[in-house]
């Protein structure tokens, strides 16, 4: 049995040093993925979405595991956050766009998400299955930063980020990005970890 460690393999993307940005090079990545509207802490629809994507998440690993002998963890959820039309405003949350998405391996192919839907399907009646998709992600060169502490408290870090990028000549482009690394549900709001990252050009 191989096993690998995506989060090692592509550790660039999945550290980042806590008040320092850094500026990364983002290969295209393939990711299970799922929108939504609206503020992510009363929004009905978050809670649809996080339910959908994990079991398929899960069956995906299990399938890759006894097809291909191959053995990875589920990789840390993602976001993708906007406003359209308007630059990122982190305070209105009630106005966002986002894209959940955790990121997939190259052994999982459109057959296997396929399959795996299907069986999620099988075990639990979710709408939002239907609306789940495999899909390839470049998003290029970008600068991110640690936030150490609870979500609500990500302004001031956000700030230091596109300062960062301005200092270095860059501009922003496309959508605020952020990776989960704590669980808000096992960790404490001020220890969870949380890199920021900003698309650039």
């Amino acid at each position: 049995m191989e096993k690998i460690d995506f989060k090692k393999e592509y550790r660039e993307l999945y550290t980042a040093p806590k008040g320092n940005p850094v500026i990364v090079e983002v290969p295209p990545l393939q990711y299970l993925m799922v929108d939504g509207s609206g503020d992510p802490n009363t929004s009905p629809r978050f809670r649809d979405c996080m339910a959908g994507l994990y079991p398929v998440a899960f069956t995906l690993r299990f399938a890759v595991k006894a097809e291909e002998q191959i053995a990875y963890s589920v990789m840390p959820l993602q976001g993708l956050w906007w406003l359209p039309g308007e630059d990122f405003d982190f305070s209105v949350k009630d106005r966002w766009l986002w894209t959940l998405m955790i990121m997939q391996p190259d052994y999982v192919t459109e057959p296997r998400f396929e399959a795996a839907r299907e069986s999620a399907k099988n075990k639990e009646s979710l709408s939002i299955f239907d609306e789940l998709r495999l899909e390839v992600f470049e998003e290029g060169v970008a600068a991110q930063i640690m936030h150490i502490g609870p979500y609500a408290d990500e302004a001031p870090t956000i700030e230091k980020l596109h300062e960062f990028i301005h200092q270095e000549g860059h501009s922003l482009r496309g959508k605020h990005h952020e990776i989960y690394l704590g669980d808000p549900n096992r960790s404490a709001p001020e220890k969870l970890k949380t890199i920021i990252r900003q698309p650039i050009e």
